[in-house]
């Protein structure tokens, strides 16, 4: 099983009654998930990566405002998918270095995600290791997008978590930026969504993260050796 990419097959991951989210090549081991917000009408589109059928998707849920790169390594196919839409991408006013990498219109956005509504968080700021990701927190409809410190993919997971703590931050986690938030849902980068006791999930994933680092490492290992 590849890390990235293999086999393009569309998976459809997250299903909610203002959203969708994907998986376009479900047999890799990263696992890197794409969501579409349905906000008062518009589309909006976090950290996409295409395939056949994905227009479908969003087609379903209106027309296409913009595209969010929430993570300064997650370009993806945001370019792509803008230009084909005739939107801009929507890059955090502090996050440097993607937005130069992106073909396509730039737009930035402060701590509201265009006119939306949707509060837009700093989840990690740092250069050790290089990290810059925007969170996004939609209060309507109390959905939590956190695209790459959380994730459900099995190499963010120790035992018996529903939710995990990325492996290089595990020691540090984000529970300043996250811990306040009562999401009923939490979409992340890597895996499927949680739709169910989405707030026990992530206090579980902060609280115990540094904990838990000894027997994920563990399970890493093992699985590497084996494989």
């Amino acid at each position: 099983m590849p890390m990235k990419g293999g086999r393009e097959d569309l998976r459809e991951i997250d299903r909610w009654d203002h959203g969708v989210g994907w998986i376009a090549h479900p047999h890799e081991e990263m696992q890197r998930a794409s969501h579409a917000l349905e906000l008062d009408g518009d589309v909006w589109v976090v950290d996409p990566v295409d395939a056949d059928g994905v227009d479908d998707l969003l087609d379903d849920l209106g027309d296409v405002a913009g595209v969010v790169v929430g993570l300064d390594r997650h370009k993806r196919d945001a370019a792509t998918l803008a230009c084909r839409h005739g939107v801009s991408v929507y890059v955090p006013d502090w996050m440097s270095g993607v937005a130069k990498k992106l073909n396509a219109d730039v737009e930035r956005f402060g701590r509201e995600l265009g006119d939306t509504g949707v509060r837009a968080l700093t989840v990690r700021d740092s250069t050790v290791p290089p990290w810059q990701e925007v969170g996004l927190y939609d209060e309507s409809s109390g959905t939590l997008v956190v695209p790459e410190s959380l994730g459900t993919a099995p190499f963010f997971l120790a035992e018996g978590e529903r939710l995990g703590v990325h492996p290089m931050i595990r020691l540090f986690p984000p529970t300043r930026p996250l811990s306040s938030f009562n999401p009923e849902r939490i979409l992340v980068g890597h895996g499927a969504g949680l739709h169910e006791n989405a707030r026990g999930a992530l206090a579980d994933a902060l609280e115990n993260s540094r904990r838990r680092t000894p027997s994920l490492y563990g399970k890493t290992l093992k699985m590497m050796v084996s494989g």
